[in-house]
């Protein structure tokens, strides 16, 4: 990810909080295929932005929206679900900002919904058309995790359009989180997609699809266990986050094809599940600048990643992954990244990668989880 040390909240974030938890005002979406506060011509959507940063500090929702511009047109928005804890034991009067700064453990920050709710109900309404908010403040280990989004939902009815982005197994993160670990084949996991799909919530999940270091020639640790997870769940929309990859956890390599060895490579990987029937609901967003530096290695696998995506222009999103941006220039350095990639595409699978897959599935999870919680009576 993107990492842009955070600012502290400003407390206009917080001015009349109170009057906001009691008037629960839904933001009316527009009759028009143009949303109100949208600019009528912009670069892209961005599938995956983080407002807050570790520790919880970052920018404030009216200087973002100044930071977006005409250049980026919504944002699926929200924080991060862990809290870096600050041990003095660990690292002195030394204030760790980030997850490899100290060896001090991670734990669920719930707070970060009603953070992200408040802030996006401190817009105006045609300002908060631009933005569609993101429940992340659970413990996908915990079988209480499902109740928990259902209650964001009840005390924020109108605001929230999916969940994610969470994480099961991350390099370097996933050790650290306190309390019992996330994985793909937890009952509480499966409870949470339930759930998702029954509300029409989009999700957003990050899973590294292998190890870090791992060894060519042997089939990615978590890749198999994914796919049953994605099976599982045909009626939820999912987004897998960075393609499956991380910092450490670069793309699979064919290996040197001896008889005993796993020989696919990350295209291969990823191209057998769009072109199978039973993942029609997964797509894939290509956020963060480490993604991009995998898919703008060299002319030969930029070429291979777009010709990827051509052949299904439907199935990938883009996402910058950037965490509390301080200016316009941090904002938009990984859509400028991949320039070289955005040359190769179509333009139909241009347009349907940088904005159009964002629109179609959000629009869909905006109208599905309005109904949903009208409903209940929300």
């Amino acid at each position: 990810m993107v990492w842009v040390r955070g600012m502290a909240m400003t407390r206009r974030l917080y001015r009349g909080a109170a009057t906001i938890l009691v008037m629960m005002t839904v933001a009316q979406r527009p009759a028009s295929g143009q949303a109100a506060g949208r600019p009528a011509a912009n670069d892209f959507n961005d599938v995956h932005f983080h407002l807050t940063n570790y520790i919880q500090e970052g920018t404030d929702i009216h200087d973002f929206l100044r930071t977006m511009g005409k250049r980026a047109g919504r944002v699926a928005l929200f924080g991060i679900p862990l809290q870096q804890t600050w041990s003095f034991a660990n690292s002195g009067n030394f204030a760790p900002t980030y997850y490899l700064q100290t060896d001090a453990p991670l734990y669920y920050y719930s707070f970060t919904d009603a953070f992200i709710a408040m802030a996006y109900r401190s817009l105006k309404p045609e300002e908060r058309n631009r933005f569609d908010p993101m429940i992340t403040g659970f413990n996908p280990a915990d079988m209480y995790a499902a109740d928990h989004i259902r209650r964001v939902l009840h005390t924020f009815p109108g605001v929230f359009t999916g969940i994610g982005e969470f994480t099961i197994h991350k390099e370097f993160v996933s050790s650290k989180v306190a309390g019992n670990t996330a994985s793909l084949t937890d009952p509480a996991l499966d409870r949470i997609l339930d759930f998702a799909g029954e509300a029409g919530l989009v999700v957003l999940i990050h899973n590294d699809m292998d190890m870090p270091f791992a060894k060519a020639g042997v089939e990615p640790v978590y890749l198999t266990q994914m796919k049953q997870l994605l099976r599982r769940h045909p009626k939820t929309t999912i987004i897998w986050a960075h393609m499956g990859l991380g910092r450490i956890v670069h793309p699979v390599q064919s290996s040197s094809a001896q008889p005993d060895e796993w020989n696919p490579n990350q295209g291969v990987i990823v191209e057998d599940i769009l072109k199978d029937p039973g993942l029609r609901h997964v797509s894939f967003d290509i956020s963060w600048d480490e993604v991009a530096k995998y898919l703008l290695a060299t002319p030969e696998i930029t070429r291979r990643s777009a010709n990827l995506i051509n052949r299904y222009p439907d199935r990938f999103l883009f996402g910058s992954d950037v965490v509390a941006p301080r200016d316009t220039t941090a904002y938009y350095a990984v859509f400028n990244m991949y320039n070289p990639l955005w040359t190769l595409l179509t333009p139909d699978a241009s347009a349907k990668v940088r904005k159009g897959n964002y629109e179609r599935l959000f629009d869909a999870g905006r109208k599905k989880v309005r109904a949903y919680e009208r409903a209940q009576g929300w």
